[in-house]
């Protein structure tokens, strides 16, 4: 089976360093996500894998073999862009059989690897069509389909889905998640948007200036994030951080309200910062925190609300069908069990146990 490794992988421009000592292991037929913002360094972690960047140090090997000096065709990968990059000129059928140009397939056999393709992605009405005779949606499932058609080792997929309207981001979001159970390879797929990688991964790498943050399930990262970085940059709207001190087993809040949290190791009089998802925070938990909301965002079945708390803005749920107006007073609290503490100075998470 088919396993990508990534070994201290460096990548410099000049002198200057952009990608720190990458490692990483993908596992045979898993959908791996690369996530972080602008300038995190997954594309360019993505390009490394293709062949389309050099490697400065550091090793690539797919399926036991290392690939650094290998070019990008005799790599047995396929890369789709967030740019279709298919041939306005070519039918659906061209464009997909551009993929076994090189093959050493014979003719009907090329045909019947174009038509299986078409098939398991719902395209064989349009095969004669060009492509400005397609929808956004149907062009990205022809690139797609010229990947599919070689047949390779691994899937590369850089932020394919970011030209698209939401209606069919969530669309293409289902039918490549649907294409991975079915075909049952390596998937690996970078994007900024983390609702993307909450949604298709198996696991998520999350980045940021060339270094990786965390690896590990859309649970693990959601539910117990491995810094603030993460805390904040997984989930919509960002997680809550309060400004605590250590009580040595609890916190203390600002205004002065202590809530214990069994477990926490750090000495009394510390600052910390306490993170507070936003549907955690609410008003029909025991009251900690009193504020005035500033902004309610109706969502339908919830709605979020902005609050101002001494000077500190944060954001929580309420009811949908009678949430509190602009201007309210509102009582706000949480369970101490869903609270994240982490250390003030370095951001990382801190055990409570």
């Amino acid at each position: 089976m088919t396993e990508l490794i990534l070994t201290d992988l460096v990548k410099k421009y000049g002198d200057t360093e952009v990608l720190h000592a990458i490692n990483l292991t993908v596992e045979p037929g898993e959908f791996l996500v690369l996530v972080g913002p602008s300038g995190c360094g997954k594309s360019t972690t993505l390009r490394m894998i293709a062949g389309l960047e050099e490697v400065s140090s550091g090793t690539i090997e797919i399926a036991g073999r290392v690939v650094n000096n290998l070019e990008p065709k005799e790599r047995n990968i396929a890369m789709v862009f967030q740019n279709y990059a298919i041939y306005p000129h070519m039918s659906v059928r061209r464009n997909i059989g551009f993929g076994l140009k090189t093959s050493k397939l014979s003719k009907p056999e090329k045909a019947k690897r174009i038509e299986e393709v078409a098939d398991i992605l719902g395209m064989t009405d349009l095969l004669e069509r060009k492509p400005a005779q397609l929808s956004g949606g149907q062009r990205q499932r022809v690139a797609i389909g010229r990947a599919m058609v070689r047949d390779p080792a691994v899937f590369l997929f850089d932020e394919p889905l970011s030209n698209l309207d939401a209606q069919l981001r969530t669309q293409m979001r289902l039918e490549i998640k649907k294409l991975h159970a079915q075909m049952g390879r390596m998937m690996v797929f970078v994007t900024h948007d983390q609702v993307e990688a909450m949604t298709m991964a198996d696991r998520i790498v999350i980045m940021k200036d060339g270094h990786i943050q965390q690896i590990g399930t859309p649970a693990e990262v959601y539910h117990a994030p491995a810094n603030t970085f993460v805390a904040q940059f997984i989930g919509a709207p960002a997680m809550n951080l309060l400004t605590v001190t250590s009580t040595g087993d609890g916190v203390t809040l600002n205004n002065g309200h202590t809530i214990a949290m069994p477990g926490l190791s750090v000495p009394a009089g510390e600052t910390l910062q306490l993170g507070v998802r936003p549907e955690d925070l609410t008003a029909e938990a025991e009251t900690f925190l009193s504020g005035t909301v500033t902004v309610a965002e109706p969502l339908g079945s919830e709605t979020l609300v902005y609050v101002n708390v001494d000077g500190v803005e944060l954001t929580a749920t309420a009811s949908g069908r009678n949430p509190p107006r602009p201007g309210d007073a509102i009582q706000l609290g949480f369970r101490a069990d869903t609270a994240h503490p982490f250390d003030a100075n370095t951001g990382t998470r801190l055990s409570l146990g």
